[in-house]
């Protein structure tokens, strides 16, 4: 017998030996507590009735009841985030909105019943514990994101707006805790200790949503947008710092105890930065090559956080703080950050934020504002809010040197609260320093001046617009959008080419957009670095000045279209790619795999088949756009091929002017079609112009496309409208040859160059 067969009748007789075995012990238990089993089936009959009894004792289950809240949570934040997001308000808005909603505020008032039962208040223990574990990885990425150099290279201006914008408000907010702590506080907690709260909330400014507002703006790279989030940064540390000490005031209770737990604190911070930081300092010089992070330093660097956040918390201040200190002292080295931002702030953003949010709405109730004196609590604050916040900051920055404009500008931004803000009422609230209703007040007070941040701006640069019309010497502009790094400079060299010595009297953009990432200010730093990086070297060699432009958006299309048109560009430079060999395919897919990869890894903007693109780009674009067909390096062009197809091409004679002292031969290819004499017309004013050119240019016809013979050289350019954009490229696949070829779209029939 085959040992597979003896097998297979082993496996048999195993099976029918214990399934008898196991039917005859369920039998015997069944008769032994039958009785028990049909009450239990007299009082759920049917499958229906098992199916219900089933799923409501299920939904008693804590985890049950948790995970059906997260669900809950997370929908709902999703989907008021979309919505706010569509009416250009940060997403944060829509989520503490979907919050309140979830609240006793909407859903407990309007729907009691389904309140209770899906927050219990029981329940709602296990929501609060994961949303403060949220918010301490969120503090540790918002540690990361303070970057000392820029507070280095602006210090003494980001001081005096920064602390300003502390100062004024915390002021502010002290004298309307007089107005307010006797009615609405006293019976709960110290003057103090109210006061002190008050003063904070007046004080903090968001930085994630400032510095997202910023890169959203285009102003990161501007001097008004590295002070701005500078400012917020020192912002910040100080609010921070400063909160520790008022929640060690108010845990303490005596003066003696709040000294003990400050100076415990100050201990802390010593340790850290002196003992943690150059620890880690050394371990990130050692992993300074590595791509990765191995698992068990990120492990370490966990535990260090973790660690960080319990000693803050022993010793009487919030374990936010520790996270936030554990950031701070991670190594400065950019890749580092990167690295491990992205380890936690996509499931911090996405999973433990929202229910934070959540949490936040159900302890807000609305309807506690139920009187005129509570409305008018509540303007005041507000008023009070933007007053101190923007009004500080604001003169703070003109006082310093800055221009209305930008001062108004940086007033704005920090007046913007959001999260930070959220953070610290809670923490308020939890300590029992806060009531409920002044709560409710101050949450109110978070939404509106995040939510007037955006339009606000907007209004502040309409007011400023005509302004800058006036003074502004109108210079025509250039905007080159680039994917890959290195088509940068390629775009670059074309247009010094087509402009000559006329290009350093336009303004220059360098544009390069990141498609579907939701980058921070410290990823969105390291991916501009990198892709300007080779178009800024190919600047200094032109002696070109460039305005780097670098943005995440959800269609590139769109913002290229946009930016072409809010920013009034006379011409788009953009880049393409064709594969045009088929009997090479094979050797190329393994070049056109890692092209496509680095595309999706470094967020590129033109892709492998950028043409695709092209058509929607000119519908929506009005200036003159130039499509730069370039293979590889675009080195000296020595050799100028024109394609002349209609009467309406003779425009491409412009570009002669500006290349002509670096040509060696200009090749005219003009089809039959073409009027013989309006052909010989132009091309004598052109040799008039410049009697230069008749040695140099060399005419031949052409009856059809597929008849054209033009030499592929690598120090040649063929020059041809979009009208023939297609034919050409057709021509040359079959020909299997990779042209220099520029493609023009003019902006009319009637402009030129």
């Amino acid at each position: 017998m085959k040992k597979s067969t003896k097998n297979t009748y082993i496996y048999i007789v195993m099976i029918a030996v214990f399934s008898l075995l196991i039917y005859v012990s369920l039998k015997s238990g069944i008769e032994l507590h039958k009785l028990s089993s049909q009450a239990c089936l007299s009082d759920n009959s049917g499958f229906s009735g098992m199916f219900l009894h089933l799923v409501k004792s299920n939904l008693k289950d804590p985890l049950m009841t948790l995970l059906m809240q997260i669900i809950i949570i997370l929908l709902s934040c999703k989907i008021f985030s979309s919505i706010f997001n569509l009416i250009g308000q940060p997403g944060v808005i829509g989520e503490i909105i979907a919050g309140i909603i979830l609240g006793p505020s909407i859903l407990g008032h309007y729907f009691p019943n389904a309140f209770n039962f899906i927050f219990s208040k029981d329940s709602l223990e296990n929501v609060y514990l994961i949303s403060q574990i949220g918010l301490i990885l969120f503090m540790f990425v918002i540690g990361l994101e303070v970057d000392f150099k820029v507070l280095k290279n602006k210090f003494n201006e980001t001081l005096v707006i920064s602390h300003a914008g502390i100062l004024v408000p915390f002021f502010l907010g002290i004298v309307s805790s007089f107005y307010i702590y006797e009615k609405y506080a006293s019976q709960q907690t110290s003057f103090l200790a109210f006061a002190l709260f008050i003063g904070i909330s007046m004080s903090i400014t968001a930085f994630p949503v400032l510095a997202r507002i910023v890169q959203e703006r285009n102003l990161a790279k501007t001097q008004l947008g590295v002070l701005s989030i500078a400012s917020a940064a020192n912002d910040d540390v100080t609010a921070w710092c400063l909160l520790a000490i008022v929640i060690a005031l108010t845990k303490s209770g005596t003066s003696t105890s709040a000294f003990i737990t400050v100076g415990l604190t100050i201990v802390y911070i010593l340790f850290m930065f002196l003992c943690v930081r150059p620890f880690f300092r050394k371990i990130s010089q050692i992993q300074a090559n590595n791509e990765i992070l191995n698992k068990s330093l990120i492990g370490l660097i966990f535990l260090t956080l973790i660690i960080s956040a319990s000693i803050t918390e022993l010793i009487g201040i919030h374990a936010l703080f520790g996270g936030f200190i554990a950031g701070v002292v991670m190594p400065s080295n950019l890749g580092f950050r990167h690295i491990m931002t992205n380890k936690v702030e996509d499931v911090t953003l996405a999973f433990f934020l929202p229910l934070f949010f959540a949490y936040t709405g159900l302890n807000t109730n609305l309807l506690l504002i139920n009187s005129w004196s509570m409305v008018g609590i509540c303007l005041l604050l507000i008023v009070i809010a933007i007053a101190g916040k923007f009004g500080g900051c604001t003169i703070a920055a003109k006082l310093v040197g800055e221009t209305w404009h930008d001062s108004l500008t940086i007033g704005m931004l920090m007046n913007t609260r959001g999260l930070m803000e959220l953070v610290a009422l809670n923490i308020g609230y939890e300590m029992g320093v806060l009531p409920k209703s002044i709560y409710a007040v101050l949450v109110i007070m978070a939404l509106v001046t995040t939510f007037m941040t955006t339009p606000a701006l907007h209004m502040i640069s309409k007011i400023f617009e005509k302004q800058k019309r006036a003074v502004k010497v109108k210079r025509q502009k250039i905007m080159l959008s680039f994917g890959l790094p290195s088509s940068g400079p390629n775009l670059l060299r074309i247009s010094r080419l087509i402009f000559g010595e006329s290009m350093n009297q336009k303004q220059i953009t360098a544009a390069h957009f990141t498609q579907g990432m939701d980058v921070n200010m410290i990823t969105a730093e390291h991916y501009a670095q990198d892709r300007f990086l080779p178009i800024e070297e190919e600047a200094k060699q032109l002696n070109v000045k460039l305005t780097n432009v670098y943005k995440v958006t959800k269609n590139i299309t769109n913002e290229i279209a946009s930016m072409t048109r809010n920013e009034k560009i006379d011409y788009l430079v953009i880049g393409s790619k064709y594969s045009f060999s088929n009997h090479n395919i094979k050797k190329k897919i393994k070049s056109k795999y890692w092209d496509s990869l680095l595309d999706k890894i470094q967020g590129n903007s033109i892709s492998n088949l950028l043409s695709d693109k092209t058509e929607d780009i000119l519908k929506r674009t009005e200036c003159t756009v130039f499509i730069l067909v370039c293979p590889n390096r675009l080195e000296k062009i020595a050799h100028l091929s024109i394609v002349i197809d209609s009467d309406n091409d003779y425009k491409l004679f412009n570009f002669i002017d500006n290349m002509s002292q670096s040509l060696v031969s200009i090749q005219i290819y003009a089809s039959a079609k073409v009027d013989n004499e309006n052909y010989n017309k132009h091309i004598n004013k052109l040799l008039e112009k410049d009697p230069s050119l008749t040695d140099k240019i060399i005419m031949q016809r052409y009856s059809q496309i597929n008849k054209l013979m033009i030499k592929s050289k690598a120090d040649q350019l063929v020059i041809s409208t979009y009208g023939m954009y297609k034919d050409i490229i057709e021509l040359y696949k079959a020909k299997n040859a990779v042209p220099n070829l520029l493609c023009v779209r003019f902006k009319d029939p009637t402009s030129t160059l």
